[in-house]
């Protein structure tokens, strides 16, 4: 199993009121997204979550938390949640609730466009 499918419903119920979420299979599991960004995710059995580097410390000392490692470098403002910390759906929308704040933080990807691609964009424009 490559994740656990039971907390994947968990946060699909916490998610069933909010428009403009995308789910995704990613790394081996499941990320949902706002507006392009990843926010929470899962990878086996633990739930991950996009917290920002604001809150990063805060988490961390929340239950259950732990710093997220894919290669043996924790990315700072990522926490994995063990199976404990998000057994029931409250639990679970809580977290759900720090990743969704911290996106809503960030520009989106089309505003995002380094200068040499709007460069680029502009040449063409004046091209036509």
């Amino acid at each position: 199993m490559p994740y656990d499918e039971r907390l994947a419903e968990r946060v699909r119920a916490a998610l069933a009121d909010r428009p403009n979420i995308e789910e995704k299979r990613m790394f081996g599991g499941l990320a949902f997204l706002l507006a392009g960004k990843m926010f929470c995710g899962i990878a086996k059995e633990d739930l991950m979550v996009r917290v920002g580097p604001d809150k990063y410390e805060e988490a961390l000392g929340r239950g259950y938390a732990r710093p997220m490692d894919f290669t043996g470098r924790p990315m700072r403002g990522y926490v994995f949640v063990a199976p404990g910390g998000c057994a029931t759906k409250r639990e679970v929308s809580a977290w759900i609730e720090a990743g969704l704040a911290f996106v809503s933080t960030l520009e989106t990807t089309e505003v995002r466009r380094s200068k040499s691609a709007r460069g680029r964009a502009a040449r063409g424009k004046r091209n036509t």
